[in-house]
């Protein structure tokens, strides 16, 4: 393990100098700070701080993703981790980030200089500037919904979007359902991409053709169905499976708003079972993402990483969730 006199040497300057730079001391440039952090990151140096009890700490970092609110999606997320870390003692803090930040601050040295021993990361982009940093992180990370190929040091967890998926179109299936339409979320996101192909995939497993004027992408916000809805039915939609059950609120909003019954004439299911899911009208099908359980396998997942346990994926299984917002199909033209 490097020492203190190792990151000297190879920068060419003294001992102390280092030492300031790791302790965020204010007599040396900003720029001989950030080279010392980057040179403590690359000889794998682990501060003082970081090995005392007194200060374990793990930073959860959040972005794109309401979590303050028990209805909004990473609460649950947060809560269980947090519930699973405080079992080990761990402090943790919690951080919103931005594009902004991520661009002004390098990931390792700011886990370093911060006293992080690791890290879980919820609702990154991909391509977010940290995002390619963690191909190299020496920094025990875990992702909810993002995958790092080839390097140790990072997991992924989330939840089986092909069987939810797959669940979904079982049940539509069953209610004579064919033209099945599906309104995802925005592009440039690992999981997007993940439900998109698993609604292709089980579409082809129970030999369904897709019509392309059937599926799109938006944003996961339920505004997101006043651009499609209208679109979907005139193509004949007798379901849509929505990429959240944001969208699936909007869009249940939109049918009925243009004089289609939910269930009666178009069936809808969404996809996390928020909280106010059971409450919505009518109470929405949908797919399950015990978010306690996947905070708790985030800490789970990272606790193996400090230990040297190199984990590659979680991944939970989905529940299925049957409400009133589904029903056989109806002939309607």
């Amino acid at each position: 393990m490097a020492k203190i006199k190792d990151i000297a040497n190879k920068l060419g300057i003294s001992i102390s100098t280092v030492s300031k730079g790791l302790n965020g001391a204010n007599d040396i440039s900003e720029e001989l700070r950030q080279a010392v952090l980057d040179t403590a990151v690359e000889m794998g140096y682990t501060t003082k701080k970081m090995k005392k009890e007194a200060h374990k700490k793990l930073c959860i970092f959040i972005e794109n993703m309401e979590y303050e609110s028990p209805e909004h999606f990473g609460y649950d997320i947060i809560l269980g981790f947090r519930q699973a870390a405080y079992r080990d003692n761990w402090d943790i803090d919690i951080f919103p980030v931005t594009p902004a930040f991520q661009q002004k601050e390098k990931y390792d040295t700011y886990m370093l200089k911060k006293g992080y021993s690791g890290a879980f990361l919820v609702g990154f982009a991909l391509q977010d500037e940290w995002m390619a940093q963690l191909e190299t992180t020496t920094i025990a990370t875990v992702l909810f919904d993002n995958y790092i190929k080839k390097n140790p040091n990072v997991a992924y967890i989330g939840t089986d979007s092909l069987e939810g998926i797959d669940a979904a179109i079982d049940h539509l299936v069953s209610l004579n359902h064919k033209k099945i339409a599906f309104l995802n979320g925005s592009l440039h996101s690992m999981i997007t991409e993940q439900r998109q192909q698993a609604f292709y995939d089980s579409m082809a497993a129970h030999k369904i053709p897709v019509n392309k004027a059937l599926v799109a992408n938006g944003y996961y916000v339920a505004e997101s169905a006043s651009y499609f809805v209208s679109s979907f039915l005139s193509e004949g939609a007798t379901a849509i499976v929505c990429g959240n059950d944001l969208i699936a609120y909007g869009v249940m909003k939109e049918c009925q708003a243009r004089g289609f019954r939910v269930p009666e004439d178009i069936s809808v299911i969404g996809f996390d079972d928020l909280p106010q899911s059971a409450h919505s009208v009518p109470p929405l099908t949908t797919i399950r993402q015990e978010r306690i359980e996947l905070g708790k396998c985030g800490y789970a997942a990272l606790h193996s990483l400090m230990n040297h346990v190199s984990i590659n994926k979680m991944l939970l299984r989905p529940q299925f969730i049957l409400r009133d917002s589904t029903s056989k199909k109806k002939y309607r033209f």
